[in-house]
C-alpha cells in the first residue's frame, strides 16, 4: 500500500464520477477527505450555506462507510491543504478543478510545490476554452456554442472505486456547526446528499422528462428536474446527467425531442463557465461596456418592496415569497422578477443578484450573473433591453387559473381567475366579497407598468447600445 493521499473536495460533494477521488485512491492509498471554506473567494450565502451542511453531512456518512475520515476547515486553502498535508504525511493531493476560481486553484498548486499533485475536472461536460469558434475564438451567441457542445463527445462518468481506505488517524477540524451556522432553513421536501440526487435524477427521467417542454414554464407544477442545487453542490456531475439523459432516449423510455430540450439547459450552464472564464467580474461588471453608463436609479423602499414581495403585482409577489420561503425560484419566475427590478423599477441588476446569491439553495457563480446580465440585456446573448416582461400577461400565460398566486399571496386566494394578477382592476364589489382592502390587505403596484416601461425605453435611449461585449 502506497503512503496517505489528501483529498480536497470543493463543489464536488460526491463519491461517483470523482477524478479526484479515482486518483487519490489509485495504489490503494489512505485517505483523508478535507473541506475547506475558502474565504478567499465569493462566500456562500445562506441557501448554499444550508444546502453546503446537509450535504457534507450526508458525504461524511458515505465516506465513514469505507472508513475515510472527512475534515472541515476554513480559510486560505493555500495555507491549510500545505499544513494538513504536512501533518498526514501525504504523497499526493488530489483534487478537482474549480472552473470559477482557477487563481486560487493556481496558488494552492504552487503552495504544493514540492509534492505530487493531481487536479481532476469534473465540475462541466467541457473544460472553458474548450469549445471554439472556427477562427479559435470564444462563443458570443449561445445558439451556435450549443450546437459545438451537442456534437461533442464528453467523458463518460466514472465508478466509484473500490477497496477506499481511509487513513488512521485524522487531525481536528472544525465543527459543521461552527462552519455553516444555522442561519437560514427553507421550507419544501429538499434532501440533499449525492443518494438523493441520484433519486430524483432517476425519478425525473422516468417520470417527468417527457412533458419537460411544456410543464417547466409552469409554476404551480412540479415540471422542473430540481436538478440545479444538485449540481451547484456536485452531488451530481454534469456528465452522470448527460449521460443518464442520452440512455433513457436512446432506449425510447423518453421522446427525444424532451430529452434534447433538457440537455439544452445542460448547455446553457456550460456557455455561462465560458463566459465565466473570460470574465471573472461578470458578477458586477456588465459584459456590454455601454451599460457601464446606464442611468439606474436608487431606491432602498422599492428593493426593499421587491424582496419582500409587497410590489403590488401578484406574480412577483408570489415568487419573491417563494423565493425567500424556499430558496428556490422556478426558472420561468426568476425570468420575471430579474425583469421587474431592472425594468420596471430601474434598480440595479447587481442587486438583483446578490439577493439571489445570498437565497437561493442553486446559487452558481457562473449561472446566476449569466441569467441576470442576460435579462438585464447587457449581458452575453442577452435579450433586448427593449423586452421587457409584464406580469400581468405572464402570469396569465404561465399562471392562467391563478394556482401559484394563490399559494403564495393568500390574501388575494378568493379572488376570481379573471383578476388575480391585476387585482387593481377589480370592481369594488368584487374586491369586498373576496376580503382585498387595496393599499391594506394588499398593496397597490408601486409602479405603473406603461409608465415604467417608457421610462425604461427612455433610460435605454441615453446610451449607446454595443454590438459586443468590448472589454476583457
Amino acid at each position: 500500500m502506497s503512503g496517505p493521499a489528501l483529498l480536497w473536495l470543493g463543489r464536488d460533494l460526491r463519491l461517483a464520477d470523482n477524478p479526484a477521488l479515482i486518483r487519490a485512491t489509485a495504489g490503494r492509498r489512505p485517505v483523508l477527505a478535507l473541506y475547506v471554506l475558502d474565504e478567499t473567494i465569493r462566500p456562500p450565502g445562506r441557501g448554499q450555506r444550508w444546502w453546503l451542511r446537509q450535504s457534507l453531512a450526508a458525504l461524511e456518512k458515505s465516506l465513514s462507510a469505507h472508513g475515510i475520515p472527512l475534515v472541515l476547515d476554513k480559510g486560505d486553502p493555500a495555507r491549510v491543504l500545505p499544513k494538513i498535508a504536512e501533518e498526514i504525511g501525504a504523497e499526493i493531493v488530489a483534487w478537482n478543478r474549480r472552473p470559477e476560481a482557477p487563481e486560487s486553484d493556481a496558488r494552492v498548486e504552487k503552495a504544493l510545490q514540492g509534492r505530487e499533485v493531481f487536479i481532476g475536472s469534473g465540475a462541466l461536460l467541457t473544460e472553458p476554452g474548450q469549445i471554439r469558434t472556427g477562427t479559435g475564438g470564444a462563443y458570443q451567441v449561445f445558439g451556435p456554442f450549443w450546437r459545438a457542445c451537442r456534437a461533442s463527445d464528453p467523458a463518460r462518468p466514472q465508478r466509484i472505486p473500490d477497496d477506499l481506505a481511509g487513513v488512521r488517524q485524522a487531525p481536528r477540524g472544525t465543527a459543521l456547526d461552527a462552519l455553516f451556522p444555522k442561519d437560514f432553513e427553507p421550507a419544501g421536501d429538499w434532501r440533499p446528499g449525492e443518494e438523493h440526487a441520484r433519486e430524483q435524477l432517476s425519478n425525473f427521467l422516468d417520470e417527468g422528462m417527457s412533458d419537460y417542454p411544456t410543464a417547466r414554464d409552469i409554476p404551480s407544477v412540479a415540471g422542473t428536474s430540481l436538478a440545479s442545487p444538485r449540481l451547484a453542490s456536485g452531488e451530481v456531475s454534469p456528465r452522470q446527467i448527460w449521460q443518464a439523459t442520452l440512455a433513457r432516449m436512446a432506449h425510447g423510455k423518453q421522446g427525444s425531442e424532451a430529452g434534447e430540450v433538457f440537455l439544452r439547459e445542460l448547455g446553457w450552464r456550460e456557455f455561462s463557465y465560458g463566459i465565466l472564464a473570460d470574465h471573472p467580474d461578470m458578477a458586477t461588471r456588465p459584459l456590454r461596456e455601454a451599460f457601464e453608463r446606464f442611468p439606474w436609479r436608487k431606491s432602498k423602499a422599492e428593493f426593499d418592496a421587491w424582496r419582500a414581495g409587497q410590489t403590488g403585482y401578484p406574480l412577483i409577489d408570489a415568487s419573491m415569497r417563494a423565493l425567500k420561503t424556499e430558496g428556490w425560484l422556478h426558472n420561468r419566475m426568476r425570468m420575471v422578477v430579474a425583469s421587474f427590478l431592472v425594468k420596471h423599477l430601474l434598480l440595479p441588476w447587481q442587486d438583483g443578484e446578490q439577493w439571489f446569491w445570498d437565497v437561493l439553495v442553486d446559487a452558481d457563480p457562473a449561472n446566476n450573473p449569466a441569467n441576470w446580465q442576460w435579462v438585464a440585456g447587457c449581458g452575453m446573448d442577452a435579450a433586448p433591453y427593449f423586452r421587457i416582461f409584464n406580469p400581468m400577461l405572464q402570469g396569465k400565460r404561465f399562471d392562467p387559473g391563478g394556482d401559484y398566486v394563490r399559494a403564495w399571496v393568500p390574501e388575494l386566494a378568493q379572488l376570481p381567475e379573471k383578476h388575480i394578477h391585476a387585482p387593481w382592476e377589480a370592481p369594488a364589489d368584487v374586491l369586498r366579497r373576496a376580503g382585498v382592502e387595496l393599499g391594506k390587505t394588499y398593496p397597490m403596484p408601486i409602479v405603473e407598468h406603461a409608465g415604467a416601461r417608457q421610462r425604461a425605453l427612455a433610460a435605454l435611449a441615453t446610451i449607446r447600445q454595443q454590438p459586443s461585449p468590448s472589454h476583457s
